[in-house]
C-alpha cells in the first residue's frame, strides 16, 4: 500500500501557466477548475471566520479567494475564484499582500482518513469530506446495497470500502442496468455523491467525447446517470481510463498538464442489452442487473444522507472479504454475471450470428455432430441466405474470436452445399486446410 510521501512523489505538480494580468477589464473574477461542497448557510465557517484570518492565497503567479455561492436549495457552495492583485490592494493596501498564503503550484492527493490540504508547499485541489465516523445505525444504507447487489453484497461494501480508504487503489467500470423504473440505480449515485461530495461528479455522455476534462479529471468518482457509449472508440477510452496511472488534464485556453489519475467509473442505463462496447473475454467491468424497489419512500434519500458517517464507521472497522487479486483487486471470475454476458452477446457481429446459426442448420439437418470446412464454404452458403461477407472477415471471426485453427495440410473432407428439394443440404467431398467446429462448441457461444 501506497504511503502519503510515495503518493506525492508520484503526483507531478501542476500550475495553471495562463497568466492574469492586473488591468481592469470586463470580467473581474474567474473561476478556477475546482470543485465545491454544499454547506447550509448555517454551518458556513467562511461566514464567521475571524477577520485576521487572509480569505486569500497565491499559487503560482496568481491570487485566489475561497468565497460561498449561494445556491436554490438553501445551501452555499464553497468556490476558489482568482482575484486580480490590484483589487486586492484597492480593497486592504498594498502591504495587505505580503500577509497573503503562498504556495508554488496546486497538487491533487486523495485521501478520506489523513486528508492534508497543504503538502510541501502545494495546494491540494482534492476536497476533504465532511462526515465524522461515528457509531450508529446504517439500516437504510444497507437496505439499498443489498437491493443493488445481491449476492456480490460483501463485494459492493468491499468496493465503497476500498474507495474510502485506498483512493488509489484501481477498481473495475461498475454498469447498473435495468429496464425497470423505480430501481434505485440514481439513488445509489445520489448516495455516493453524497458519501464523497466534491470528489464525485456527474457527467453526460458527451463529456467523455470533449477534449476539455479539467472538471473530472481529479475527481474520485465519475457517474454517468443514462450512458449510452455506443461508439467503440467511447469504450476504448473508458477502459484504457479505468487502469491508467496518469491523464493528461486539459481546460480552455490553458496548457495541457499531467496528473495522477485516480477516477473510478459509476455508470447507470435503461438498455441492457447495449449500453456501451463490451468485447468477449473483457474484465474490466462489472454490471449488475438492478430489479424494481418494493416501495417508493420520498424521504428515502434523506435517510441515507443521516446514516453516512454510522455507515463509515463501519467500514472503519470490517475487514475486506476479498484480497487483493489483480491490478482491479477482484478476479473477472468473482464479478462475470449474466448481465454482463448479455452486454458482450448484444455486441456480437451480424456474421458471427449468421455463421453461428448456418452451421447448427447444417449439423440439425443433417444430424451430424459436427461439421467441416473451408471458409470459401461459407461465403458461398451464406449468399443463399442474403447474407454478404468477405471472406477475411469470416476468416478473422473463425480465428481471432473463435480462436480455430485449420488443419496443416491439405486434406480431403466433407462439406454441404444447397440441395435439392427435400434435401437442404447435399453432401460433397472436397480437398482444403478445413475447419472443424462441433454443435456443443456453437452452443457454448451463448448466442442463442
Amino acid at each position: 500500500m501506497l504511503t502519503l510521501s510515495d503518493i506525492i512523489k508520484l503526483l507531478p505538480a501542476h500550475v495553471d501557466e495562463t497568466t492574469h494580468n492586473d488591468v481592469a477589464s470586463d470580467e473581474e473574477t474567474e473561476v478556477v477548475d475546482v470543485e465545491y461542497s454544499d454547506i447550509p448557510v448555517e454551518h458556513n465557517d467562511l461566514l464567521n471566520q475571524d477577520d485576521s484570518e487572509c480569505p486569500y492565497i497565491r499559487v503560482g503567479t496568481d491570487y485566489y479567494r475561497e468565497v460561498l455561492r449561494p445556491q436554490a436549495n438553501g445551501t452555499t457552495c464553497k468556490c476558489l475564484v482568482y482575484w486580480k492583485a490590484s483589487t486586492i490592494k484597492a480593497d486592504f493596501g498594498k502591504d495587505y499582500l505580503n500577509d497573503v498564503p503562498k504556495y508554488d503550484c496546486f497538487c491533487t492527493v486523495p485521501s478520506h482518513t489523513d486528508y492534508h490540504k497543504i503538502i510541501g508547499n502545494a495546494y491540494n485541489l482534492y476536497e476533504p469530506i465532511s462526515h465524522q465516523p461515528m457509531p450508529g445505525d446504517w439500516s437504510a444504507i444497507d437496505g439499498l446495497l443489498h437491493h443493488i447487489f445481491e449476492e456480490h453484497y460483501e463485494y459492493g461494501l468491499d468496493y465503497i470500502q476500498l474507495l474510502y480508504q485506498m483512493p488509489l487503489q484501481k477498481l473495475p467500470i461498475l454498469i447498473l442496468v435495468s429496464e425497470q423504473r423505480n430501481t434505485g440505480k440514481t439513488t445509489f449515485l445520489n448516495l455516493l455523491k453524497a458519501i464523497f461530495q466534491d470528489n464525485a461528479t456527474f457527467n453526460t455522455n458527451e463529456d467523455f467525447r470533449s477534449k476539455f476534462n479539467s472538471d473530472w479529471a481529479g475527481k474520485l468518482l465519475i457517474m454517468v446517470d443514462e450512458v449510452l457509449l455506443s461508439r467503440r472508440e467511447d469504450s476504448e477510452r473508458l477502459k484504457n481510463l479505468s487502469t491508467a496511472t496518469s491523464y493528461k488534464m486539459e481546460s480552455k485556453g490553458k496548457d495541457r498538464n499531467e496528473m495522477v489519475f485516480f477516477g473510478k467509473f459509476v455508470l447507470c442505463s435503461n438498455n441492457e442489452h447495449f449500453p456501451i462496447v463490451i468485447d468477449r473475454e473483457e474484465v474490466r467491468y462489472w454490471v449488475r442487473k438492478v430489479n424494481s424497489l418494493e416501495t417508493d419512500d420520498p424521504f428515502f434519500m434523506k435517510k441515507l444522507v443521516a446514516q453516512i458517517p454510522a455507515f463509515l464507521h463501519f467500514l472503519m472497522q470490517r475487514e475486506l472479504s476479498v484480497q487483493c487479486e489483480n491490478r482491479m483487486w477482484f478476479s473477472p471470475e468473482r464479478l462475470r454475471t449474466a448481465a454482463l454476458n448479455r452486454i458482450v452477446i448484444s455486441n456480437r457481429s451480424k456474421i458471427e450470428f449468421e455463421v453461428a446459426e448456418l452451421l447448427m442448420d447444417i449439423m440439425d439437418s443433417t444430424g451430424e455432430s459436427s461439421v467441416s470446412f473451408v471458409v470459401n464454404d461459407i461465403a458461398n452458403l451464406l449468399t443463399y441466405r442474403n447474407v454478404r461477407a468477405d471472406t477475411s472477415e469470416i476468416r478473422r471471426l473463425l480465428q481471432i474470436y473463435w480462436r480455430l485453427k485449420p488443419v496443416s495440410n491439405l486434406l480431403t473432407y466433407r462439406t454441404y452445399s444447397v440441395g435439392m428439394y427435400p434435401a437442404k443440404y447435399t453432401a460433397k467431398t472436397a480437398v482444403g486446410r478445413y475447419y472443424t467446429v462441433t454443435k456443443d462448441f456453437i452452443l457454448n457461444l451463448s448466442l442463442f
